[in-house]
């Protein structure tokens, strides 16, 4: 029996806490779910939803939503080099982190505390210090909403890159993740090339519990917990420039913040938004984070048009000035249709 709520209440379900009503909200429990789900939409437009930490919703979506809650995870073969392991899309994407590195795998620490549940994770490619998703994806499962069939895509069939995936675009709004598959080890392999991690390069006795609990240290202090202040982690995306352009860029401003991508840069977005002043901004009931520029924030009480109106200040702002056009990496509305 499908679970649905009419006029769903979502403040709950999107980590910026702003109030969002809902015409219908279907409770994905299991993969048995699916099928009724396309039966009832029939064709009309849905809004996948996990742990929400990845979206700005309206006040009012005017269609339906369906949120994701199946649940599971197992070890399914190890041998020498690698442990193939079976997440469902329903599972709180730290909390498996926590979970295999207490079993001694390696793999996906650096990717400790990053907000969202499983099934969202490929959709976004999530990353942090050094680490891509992708790096460790064997496959990814999901439910096609349009022809009724559960398919299973190799990392290639991804399509994979920075912040993107073939699932928010041609299979946006048509895939439903159940599953993902992950190739980890028990070979300690440390990522420890980005930012704080580095004086670690020399230590011994590396775990990837160590290092897990490292990141989430380093996060927590420079990123604010969504259960008490409204975000959702990085808005924008480092953007990517020619050399070029960023030649230009350096020669104006000699302490920019940039890491080379053959024969291009990424910018630190964060940086472009701290330099034309945003850092620390409050408008209202919204805001730039006063300790990390990327994140803005609701402090309560207000409307995601208020923190949208923000965001396009900051965009116009930051190419006005280095000629850079942030992008959103938070999914904004509309969603459907």
């Amino acid at each position: 029996m499908l679970k649905t709520e009419s006029n769903a209440d979502l403040t709950h379900f999107n980590t910026f806490a702003f109030p969002c009503d809902a015409k219908v909200l279907y409770s994905i429990d299991s993969d048995e779910d699916l099928p009724l789900l396309r039966q009832e939409l029939r064709n009309a437009p849905c809004l996948i939803l996990g742990g929400g930490s990845n979206f700005l919703l309206p006040e009012k979506l005017d269609c339906a939503v369906a949120h994701i809650n199946i649940k599971g995870k197992k070890l399914v073969n190890e041998n020498d080099r690698r442990c193939l392991l079976e997440v469902a899309a329903g599972e709180n994407w730290h909390e498996f982190v926590q979970w295999t590195v207490s079993q001694g795998l390696w793999g996906i620490e650096n990717l400790a505390l990053i907000p969202g549940s499983v099934g969202a994770a490929p959709v976004q490619n999530i990353g942090a210090y050094g680490v891509e998703l992708s790096n460790v994806i064997d496959w990814v499962e999901f439910y096609h909403l349009k022809t009724g069939e559960f398919i299973r895509l190799t990392p290639g069939e991804c399509q994979f890159s920075y912040r993107q995936s073939i699932f928010k675009t041609e299979l946006k709004d048509a895939a439903v993740i159940t599953r993902v598959g992950l190739r980890l080890t028990r070979t300690p392999n440390p990522q420890l090339d980005y930012g704080p991690l580095q004086s670690f390069q020399h230590s011994d006795n590396l775990t990837p519990a160590f290092i897990a609990a490292k990141v989430a240290e380093i996060r927590q202090s420079k990123l604010p917990d969504p259960g008490v202040l409204g975000n959702a982690g990085s808005f924008f995306k480092n953007p990517i420039i020619s050399d070029e352009h960023y030649r230009v860029i350096k020669q104006a401003f000699p302490d920019v913040i940039a890491y080379p991508q053959q024969k291009q840069w990424k910018l630190a977005a964060g940086w472009l938004i701290e330099k034309v002043n945003f850092k620390g901004l409050r408008k209202g009931a919204v805001g730039v984070h006063q300790h990390q520029a990327l994140v803005l924030v609701h402090f309560g009480g207000g409307k995601s048009e208020q923190l949208l109106a923000l965001a396009k200040e900051i965009q116009q702002t930051v190419q006005s000035t280095f000629g850079v056009l942030l992008e959103k990496e938070v999914r904004t509305y509309p969603f459907c249709g």
